[in-house]
């Protein structure tokens, strides 16, 4: 199984004055694991032009990122830029590119290894009344969907960060070639991304939230991914899976309440072994990085679909049947 990262120093480049936890350590940390597991022969990608941010992004948040970043500033409470944002926001594109190409024409994983994160910046700026951007300066994931509907007409994305991917929603919103699936903690940060959020008009049923409960674990996730997430993606059969790669609801990363293992995150990858992937780094801040990246990579690699029996809480199965409810006017479950 062909795998490969896509990674840029430039990446490291974007920096905070002082302590933020988005930081140029998440891709050291990340990287150390990585070439630990035998897995760093990094491919550099080349920065997009600023054409290619408008297909997702307006001309004016462009620019104000673009002006914003030649000192460094906050954007908004959460969201700093400095002068090496540019570069590496374009470069990132640059890099969610190449993945879906090598995805496409190689088959297997290819790790988009890249910072700024981006799956909270809608059109934009903020998307669906989020309080700020979260870290997020342009979206990476939604630019690959692009790439990918462009090269085959359509495409499946699936979000597993610890957050609702709003940006993402809100960018391929009415999109109807793009299915977005996000597991994602209820009532958090973007405080988006409900079970009857579906798609706008003449998208209805491609836009898919599993807004799963405090405390959910292993059990939990691997139930809803059992019950949903498989079955649309038998059903939609996409030549490529974008997957908007968060680990921090591992347990013990600490921004949220997810209880996550290696257990998860290697069924995950197991079960998606059968699809090209090109996976776009998210969030994921210390024990994510150390154990369910890893996890999620050896998981996709090893190819064995083993079935895990579960246990999910009464509030996730009852989470579950919403969402089956609500989407089994588009989808059968």
């Amino acid at each position: 199984m062909a795998f490969s990262v896509i990674y840029s120093p430039v990446f490291l480049e974007h920096r905070p004055g002082n302590y933020h936890p988005e930081n140029p350590d998440r891709l050291l940390r990340a990287s150390g694991v990585l070439k630990e597991l035998g897995l760093w022969e990094p491919v550099e990608p080349e920065p997009v032009g600023m054409e290619e941010l408008l297909r997702v992004h307006s001309k004016e948040y462009v620019e104000l990122v673009r002006e914003s970043s030649r000192t460094f500033s906050y954007l908004d409470p959460d969201t700093y830029v400095s002068p090496g944002t540019w570069e590496a926001a374009l470069t990132a594109f640059g890099a969610s590119k190449l993945a879906v190409e090598l995805a496409l024409e190689k088959k297997g994983l290819y790790l988009a290894l890249v910072r700024p994160p981006g799956h909270h910046a809608g059109k934009s700026g903020r998307a669906f009344n989020a309080p700020t951007l979260g870290f997020c300066i342009f979206n990476n994931a939604a630019y690959a969907a692009r790439v990918a509907e462009e090269l085959v007409g359509k495409v499946l994305v699936i979000d597993f960060d610890a957050h609702h991917g709003n940006g993402t929603q809100e960018i391929l919103w009415n999109d109807p070639n793009a299915v977005h699936i996000d597991l994602h903690e209820r009532d958090i940060y973007p405080w988006s991304g409900y079970e009857h959020d579906v798609g706008g008009k003449g998208a209805e049923g491609t836009k898919i939230n599993l807004p799963m409960p405090h405390y959910s674990g292993d059990d939990d996730f691997i139930y809803a991914w059992d019950e949903v997430v498989l079955p649309l993606l038998a059903q939609f059969r996409p030549k490529l899976v974008v997957v908007s790669a968060g680990f921090d609801g591992f347990l013990g990363e600490n921004l949220t309440t997810l209880r996550l293992s290696e257990l998860f995150f290697a069924y995950a990858g197991s079960t998606l072994s059968r699809y090209p992937l090109a996976v776009i780094f998210e969030g994921g801040y210390s024990v994510g990085l150390d154990k369910g990246l890893p996890a999620f990579i050896r998981g996709y690699l090893s190819g064995e679909i083993r079935e895990v029996p579960v246990s999910p809480s009464y509030e996730a199965l009852r989470t579950v049947a919403r969402v089956k409810e609500v989407q089994s006017e588009w989808w059968e479950f």
